[in-house]
């Protein structure tokens, strides 16, 4: 299986510990590798990274990367790279004609975790599924950054960083159709939102966007020191 990660950002509050984001470090292993190689060991073969901000440096690291493990990578420029992340996403519309997996490029956990999402998916013909966590009072998770969820029936109802009813949390990993696609040029066009979470939201109102929950699995999105820290510490939940 394809996967699709996101890694153009400016990541300004994780400046303290790297540069480049995805470069950032964590038991001494770079972001952007550790999720790659957990994408590779849950099942995915090739990947497709759209890079932005500091693009050569990473993508001269991601091609040394793939030298040395043999796994195949290919980058992608998002020369907006500012604008919202739905704008990364679209830069594979053209590279991505099945359903793939999508992760973020500062989204920590273990294989399990994708590889169970893409068993549950495995039947998906249209829409997405996103691996949700229920557990909302994990006390790792920063709320103030977080995406929220709100969930019934298998189905995710609402999404978004500021919801106030929510049960669920975006642990930023989706198994994806082609439809995400459609469903962020729509949100872009008809709503002027550029971000994936936009683009959820429409494939949401169609009745497209499942769910899974990920039954108490360790997962951390890495924004910024304190993230880091509680990335360092929790390493042994990423096996």
């Amino acid at each position: 299986m394809k996967c699709l990660i996101i890694a153009a950002g400016l990541g300004r509050r994780l400046r303290p510990k790297a540069e480049i984001k995805p470069l950032a470090l964590v038991g001494g292993i770079p972001l952007i590798d550790r999720v790659i190689l957990t994408a590779r060991d849950a099942g995915c073969d090739e990947f497709y990274i759209v890079t932005g901000y500091r693009g050569r440096r990473l993508r001269e690291h991601l091609t040394a990367l793939s030298g040395h493990t043999g796994i195949k990578i290919n980058t992608l420029v998002n020369p907006g790279w500012e604008k919202p992340n739905g704008w990364s996403v679209l830069c594979a519309k053209n590279m991505l004609k099945e359903p793939f997996i999508l992760s973020m490029c500062d989204h920590l956990y273990p294989a399990s975790l994708m590889r169970d999402l893409i068993s549950a998916a495995k039947e998906l013909e249209s829409g997405l599924m996103l691996a949700t966590d229920s557990q909302i009072d994990n006390p790792d998770i920063d709320l103030d950054d977080v995406t929220r969820v709100y969930q019934a029936d298998g189905q995710i109802k609402k999404i978004g960083k500021v919801l106030k009813e929510y049960n669920a949390f975006d642990t930023g990993v989706f198994a994806c159709t082609p439809d995400l696609f459609d469903a962020i040029e729509t949100s872009i066009e008809e709503h002027e939102d550029g971000t994936l979470s936009g683009g959820v939201r429409v494939l949401a109102e169609r009745g497209l966007a499942q769910v899974h929950e990920i039954g108490g699995k360790f997962w951390l999105d890495i924004d910024d020191p304190d993230d880091h820290e509680i990335a360092e510490a929790q390493l042994k939940r990423l096996d």
